[in-house]
């Protein structure tokens, strides 16, 4: 049995199947994403977006659906489905889907009559061309197939309408045609391994609506360039491939070329394998280094999302070589930043007081993997010079104290990942001492502490930073502890935040905390009572008169409801350490069961992933985008952890 397979039923039901949403990538920034059911529902869906390098760095949608029809004794079919005005939806292809599976690749069986069509559809890896598989398995008369393409070429966030600037020619190729709508675009190929017929017939379908950015309160209404329609015939039992992609390929290779990259999916019969599938999705590889892209179907790479999605997205599905691939092209942007104050241009928000901080923490992640002493080997430089860099007041907007704490200045400006804004100026200025820079730079002090004492050489270096964990531990305490057993969120002058925030769970899930168990335990059980959700940790807890848990509304609406009580699962990640810590063995039973609402997602939002947040009451309802590569990457560190953890305890239970 599929893992990933819904039936009729819930596919012609557009209330269940318009919310359900597929991505497949490229691994080089460009994407395909859809509704399960084939209508694009946002501007960024397509079935070809890619990045064009050469006009800017955001990703542009050339090719937005395909439609299909089925031919038989002159009556056409068509198994496409567009979302026009007063929500009507034509041509309710929908109505023919049998099955969707999504075990290996995205896969629909159509029935028209007597006619089986099932079509399949892979990625080709780091090449910007999509394929289609066709097969039909059964007719009982002679069957034709005609395709009809909706093209975009545009930004992934903007609309096109019908205008004059249009370049509406097309040339032929071998099996296909090539077409580029606008200047500075590249040309769209558009392929099939077998001879084809070509009918230009040129048309604006207009009046294509996208209800999701309608639901947002943005423009939601566009007008799409039919040039013509391809049609060939198609035997019982034969397969045929359709290629789209910004070059001419060979069509005798088309089989090829699908077949192989068939080879290297994971097929997602598990909740472990489809996190581990949509972890390697992130992965975003350039002539210049290899990255981590924050999320789908909107978003690129940004350097906190980045440092936090990276050990779990590699690390925790044994792709270690990437791990060390990713940090070294991100460590070699950050010492050029910190050097030069020249920002990286594929890494953004690279500038950010805490990134420093979080890249040791990463690195902290792969001694998890492997011993102290390897780790030193192969990282102590790297993180003795991030900690010298804050100490000699080289981290811009991190200021190091004399009682061992730093303090930032966001009072202007969001530099902390509750970076909600209006006109620039954050929501929540969070200035001063903030709770997560201090507990990141307390556990990095006292990790490169362990990482020094493998080498057994005592010193004054060595000395000197005992002597600062021992003041930045006390201040820690002193500063955000209060009287009722939680942490401030952030401290400035003589302001205290007293808001219930799920930092106090980086500060407790850290290997290093200045907090000891007791003190620990009241804070969790803070997180526990008024955060916890079956979908992560509350961004902030309801009891607060500024909570609201649901995020949607305008754009104004949603930026003043992101960091206000809506759910993030990749906080579920420090939460489960910090449970651990503070419970050993005896949680294990509790953080298996929460891992339970995450297995659930894996058939709703984008299938087979986490969405970037989900709402602060039930239903806790998935929003924002559809693919999050640090939500991803922490519940996979959190089940490797679970795992490896079933493991002592079951060889503990041998001994014994």
């Amino acid at each position: 049995m599929s893992y990933l397979k819904f039936d009729k039923n819930l596919m012609i039901n557009l209330e269940q199947s318009l919310p359900k949403e597929m991505l497949r990538t490229n691994k080089s920034g460009a994407y395909h994403c859809t509704t399960i059911v084939g209508c694009n529902t946002r501007k960024q869906h397509g079935l070809l977006v890619i990045p064009i390098p050469e006009m800017d760095d955001k990703a542009h949608v050339l090719l937005s659906s395909l439609d299909e029809s089925v031919i038989q004794h002159g009556a056409s079919f068509n198994l496409g489905l567009h979302q026009y005005g007063n929500d009507v939806f034509s041509p309710n292809g929908h109505k023919y889907i049998r099955e969707f599976n999504c075990e290996s690749v995205p896969k629909m069986t159509f029935r028209v009559g007597g006619v089986i069509l099932t079509k399949e559809k892979v990625f080709i890896s780091h090449q910007n061309r999509i394929l289609i598989r066709y097969t039909l398995l059964d007719a009982h008369s002679p069957t034709t197939l005609r395709f009809r393409p909706f093209l975009a070429f545009r930004e992934a966030n903007s609309l096109v309408m019908e205008n004059d600037a249009i370049n509406k020619s097309v040339r032929h190729v071998p099996d296909g045609i090539a077409t580029c709508l606008y200047q500075g675009y590249p040309e769209l190929f558009m392929q099939f391994n077998k001879e084809v017929k070509w009918v230009d017939e040129p048309n604006w379908y207009k009046g294509i609506e996208y209800y999701k950015d309608r639901d947002r309160g943005i423009p939601y209404k566009e007008d799409l360039w039919v040039p013509g329609y391809f049609e060939l015939p198609i035997k019982k039992g034969e397969s045929i491939i359709f290629s789209a992609s910004t070059f001419e390929a060979d069509p005798a290779g088309f089989d090829k070329t699908y077949e192989e990259e068939l080879l290297t999916r994971t097929c997602r019969t598990s909740f472990y394998n489809c996190l581990k599938n949509a972890a390697k999705q992130f992965y975003y590889k350039t002539d210049k280094g290899i990255y981590i892209m924050a999320g789908y179907p909107w978003y690129n790479v940004r350097g906190r999302d980045e440092l936090i999605a990276l050990p779990g997205c590699t690390l925790a599905i044994d792709h270690e070589k990437d791990y060390e691939d990713i940090l070294r092209t991100f460590t070699e942007a950050l010492r050029n930043f910190i050097k030069t104050g020249e920002k990286d241009r594929t890494i953004k928000e690279i500038d950010l007081p805490d990134i420093p901080l979080w890249t040791i923490w990463a690195i902290q992640q792969y001694r998890r993997y492997h011993s102290a002493a390897e780790c030193a080997d192969r990282y102590l430089e790297e993180v003795c010079y991030l900690v010298d860099c804050v100490r000699d007041s080289k981290v811009r907007n991190l200021k190091l104290h004399d009682n061992g704490l730093v303090s930032t200045e966001g009072t202007n400006s969001p530099v902390t990942w509750l970076s909600a804004s209006i006109n620039g100026k954050p929501i929540i200025p969070r200035s001063g001492y903030v709770l997560e820079f201090n507990a990141l730079w307390y556990n990095a002090i006292r990790f490169l502490i362990s990482l020094l004492e493998t080498r057994e050489e005592e010193g004054e270096y060595l000395e000197g930073l005992r002597g600062l964990e021992k003041r930045c531990a006390e201040s820690f305490v002193e500063t955000f502890l209060n009287e009722y057993g939680y942490l401030y969120d952030y401290v400035n002058g003589n302001y205290m935040d007293l808001e219930v925030r799920p930092n106090m769970a980086i500060a407790i899930g850290l290997e290093y905390s200045p907090l000891d168990r007791r003190q620990r335990k009241k804070v969790l059980d803070f997180c526990t009572r008024e955060l916890l959700t079956p979908k992560g940790l509350r961004s902030l807890s309801p009891k607060s008169r500024y909570y609201r848990p649901v995020y949607v509304g305008n754009p104004t609406e949603r930026e003043y409801t992101v960091h206000q009580g809506p759910a993030r699962p990749w906080l579920f990640g420090f939460y489960a350490d910090a449970y651990f810590k503070v419970f050993g063995v005896s949680g294990l039973s509790f953080i298996e069961r929460m891992l339970i609402g995450y297995e659930e997602e894996m058939a709703e939002g984008c299938i087979g992933s986490l969405s970037e947040m989900y709402d602060g009451n039930p239903p806790y309802t998935g929003r924002g985008a559809v693919s999050t590569a640090k939500n991803v990457g922490e519940i996979l560190s959190t089940i490797r952890t679970v795992n490896r953890m079933n493991k002592l305890l079951t060889e503990s239970e041998e001994t014994l």
